[in-house]
């Protein structure tokens, strides 16, 4: 355990960061946990354990069949310290067995959150066994918007609605933009008809397409995995996005959720080609214009979209300045922080509204800036 902050810290902030730091579908959780850390008083409850054991994957197994709880390997933390907080970051249900396993948070902290990274209500059934651990929290927050009315009646306890957020003074170009030397940037799940079109592109035209090339979920370091990403993006002209899970309905049935990559690459102030979904989540969190470029998940018409857009230099410079001041204003987890602060009755700290500041004074260094942008050269065609 680690203090960050004053003496008495307020909030105990329960991290797998040892126990599941090298995952890439974490990453973003560490950075959030990060970002709390700088700008409030907190404690950062961090335990090691191995999560490919055999022991943490039998009672993981166990647990999806039997009302029961199971300690997965993690030594339970004897503290006597009281906070007026506990937060805990979940990418999935099973996670919970690991926070319940390393202290009884009810005995040592007035409020306790539980933020759920995936959670599809088509699997709620799969994970009733662990909805008991959930219902302690006196806050569940979502991601997926769709999910939190099945599970508020499934379990009883107060749950919210809360995309995912970005660090976007680490993902702002600004204030001394790069060259875009990237002209198309795609990781994660793709449509194999797009990537067809752009690989042709690449080799036809000479457009530098960058794209995952091996296959694996491990980052060596997740800092610095988040930096190189973040690096990448606002050297990227045009980044593909598209919603959670795109292509596994066996997973999602119809359920449409926007994730991490929309607010990643607004940060960046790239121009995003994608899915535009048609939910209430999207239209009330990217809601400017051209916040995403549409185009359909199985489309191949990429390369008109691309060669539309490259004969508007204008376009593109008001999509990439509204971009990245929306997510200065808007999306910076600071102002997710802000949120749960408010939802549980806590003001902010002073940390927390500096940083508020630091992100509106360069959201109003790019407004005022004069178009100065380092455009590449239209693709040949």
């Amino acid at each position: 355990m680690m203090t960050i902050g004053p003496s008495k810290p307020r909030v105990l902030l329960f991290s797998q960061r040892n126990i599941m730091g090298k995952y890439l579908f974490r990453c973003p959780h560490f950075e959030f946990e990060n970002i709390i850390s700088q700008i409030d008083s907190v404690e950062v409850l961090a335990p090691q354990a191995d999560a490919s054991s055999l022991r943490s994957n039998f009672v993981k197994g166990v647990a999806y069949h039997v009302p029961m709880s199971l300690n997965p390997g993690i030594r339970k933390i004897r503290n006597h310290a009281h906070y007026d907080v506990f937060f805990a970051v979940c990418g999935y249900p099973t996670d919970l067995l690991m926070a319940d396993a390393a202290i009884d948070w009810r005995n040592h902290c007035t409020t306790s959150v539980c933020l759920i990274d995936e959670l599809w209500a088509k699997e709620i059934p799969l994970y009733r066994h662990f909805f008991r651990i959930l219902k302690k929290f006196d806050l569940v927050v979502l991601y997926y918007s769709q999910t939190v009315r099945p599970l508020s009646e499934r379990i009883g306890s107060k749950c919210i609605f809360l995309p995912p957020g970005v660090d976007a003074l680490l993902f702002s170009p600004y204030p001394k933009p790069p060259r875009r030397s990237i002209d198309i940037y795609s990781t994660g799940r793709r449509s194999e008809v797009t990537h067809r079109t752009l690989l042709r592109m690449a080799a036809e035209n000479g457009l530098f397409y960058l794209h995952d090339s091996i296959a694996g979920d491990k980052a060596i370091d997740s800092g610095q995995h988040r930096e190189l990403f973040a690096n990448a993006a606002k050297r990227s002209r045009y980044f593909l996005v598209n919603p959670a899970l795109i292509n596994r309905r066996d997973k999602t049935s119809k359920q449409i959720e926007i994730g991490n990559r929309y607010f990643e690459g607004a940060a960046s102030g790239t121009i995003m080609i994608g899915e535009r979904p048609h939910t209430e989540a999207f239209k009330m969190h990217l809601d400017w214009p051209d916040a995403v470029v549409h185009l359909d998940y199985e489309s191949s018409e990429i390369d008109r979209i691309i060669n539309d857009l490259d004969r508007q230099p204008e376009r593109q410079e008001r999509i990439r300045r509204t971009n990245v001041v929306q997510s200065l204003l808007r999306h910076d987890w600071a102002y997710r922080w802000e949120t749960i602060l408010r939802t549980i009755g806590l003001e902010p700290m002073q940390q927390l509204l500096y940083r508020k500041e630091r992100l509106h004074n360069l959201a109003r260094q790019v407004n005022s800036e004069e178009n100065e942008c380092n455009f590449v050269p239209k693709l040949r065609t």
